[in-house]
C-alpha cells in the first residue's frame, strides 16, 4: 500500500509529464535549460520533465491575406492593392531562432514589398501583367524569408480598387475603342462592296446584255407581288425599240 501512494506522485509529477504528442503537420523543437538540444518528430515522444520544453512548429502551408495597401502607380494614378501570400516552414529551428514572430514578419514585408513593386508599373501594366508583378513580389518575399527558414510559394494580387473618376474614364476609353472597332469593320464592309461592284461593272461594260437580262431578273422577282407596280426604266424601253426595229426590218427582207 506504501509502494502504491509513492508510484501515484510519481507517474503524476514525473512521468506523464515527460511525453508529448506531436501533430503529423509538425515537428519539435526541444529546448533543455534555453540551448536547443533536438527535433521531435511526429507522434509520442518523450523529454526531460521540468528542464526540457517542446516548441511545436506547424508545417502547413499557410494562408495570409494581406490587407488593402494604397499605392501611387507610376503614371500617378492612386489605387488600392490587396494580396494573398502562401508560406511554409521548411526549418523548424531557423523559423524559432531566427525571427520572433514568422507570421507578422511575412505580413509587414509583404505590404512593404507590394507598394515598392506596384509603384514601378502603371497602372495599365498593373491591370494587364498580373502573373509577372506576382512573380516580382515572391522572389523579393523568398530573399528575406529564406534566412528565417520560410519559404514563399505563391504571392497572388487579389483586388484591385480604382477611383470612381478612374473607372469612368476607363469605360468611356473601352467604350471609344468598341465604336472605333464598329466604324472599321463597317468601312472594310463598304470597301468590298464597292469593290465587287467594280469588278460588276468591268463585267456589264464587257458584255452589255448582262445588264439586260439583270433587269429582266429583277422585274420577274417584283411580279411575284401581285399590289406591285412595275415601272420600266428607260433603257429597257429602248431595249424594246430595238427588238421591234429588229423584227420589222426583218419582215420587209422578206417582203
Amino acid at each position: 500500500m506504501d509502494i502504491f501512494w509513492i508510484l501515484v506522485p510519481v507517474l503524476v509529477f514525473i512521468v506523464l509529464p515527460a511525453f508529448r504528442i506531436v501533430q503529423q503537420y509538425e515537428k519539435g523543437v526541444v529546448f533543455r535549460f534555453g540551448k536547443i538540444v533536438g527535433l521531435r518528430e511526429p507522434g509520442l515522444t518523450m523529454v526531460i520533465p521540468y528542464i526540457d520544453s517542446v516548441r511545436k512548429v506547424d508545417l502547413r502551408t499557410i494562408t495570409l491575406p494581406i490587407p488593402p495597401q494604397k499605392i501611387i502607380t507610376k503614371d500617378n494614378v492612386s489605387v488600392d492593392i490587396s494580396a494573398v501570400a502562401y508560406y511554409q516552414v521548411t526549418d523548424a529551428v531557423k523559423s524559432i531562432v531566427a525571427i520572433a514572430s514568422v507570421m507578422s514578419a511575412i505580413d509587414q514585408i509583404a505590404q512593404t514589398t507590394i507598394r515598392n513593386i506596384v509603384g514601378k508599373f502603371q497602372l495599365d501594366e498593373i491591370l494587364s501583367e498580373r502573373v509577372t508583378i506576382n512573380q516580382e513580389i515572391r522572389n523579393v518575399l523568398d530573399q528575406h524569408t529564406e534566412p528565417w527558414g520560410v519559404v514563399v510559394s505563391l504571392v497572388e494580387i487579389k483586388d484591385i480598387e480604382l477611383p470612381e473618376n478612374m473607372q469612368r474614364a476607363m469605360a468611356k476609353q473601352a467604350e471609344a475603342e468598341r465604336e472605333k472597332r464598329a466604324k472599321i469593320i463597317a468601312a472594310e464592309g463598304e470597301f468590298l462592296s464597292v469593290q465587287k461592284l467594280a469588278d460588276a461593272a468591268d463585267v456589264i461594260s464587257e458584255h452589255p446584255i448582262a445588264l439586260q437580262l439583270r433587269n429582266l431578273q429583277t422585274m420577274a422577282e417584283i411580279s411575284v407581288e401581285k399590289n406591285s407596280t412595275i415601272i420600266f426604266p428607260a433603257q429597257f424601253m429602248g431595249t424594246l425599240n430595238d427588238i421591234r426595229k429588229f423584227i420589222a426590218d426583218e419582215g420587209a427582207k422578206k417582203l
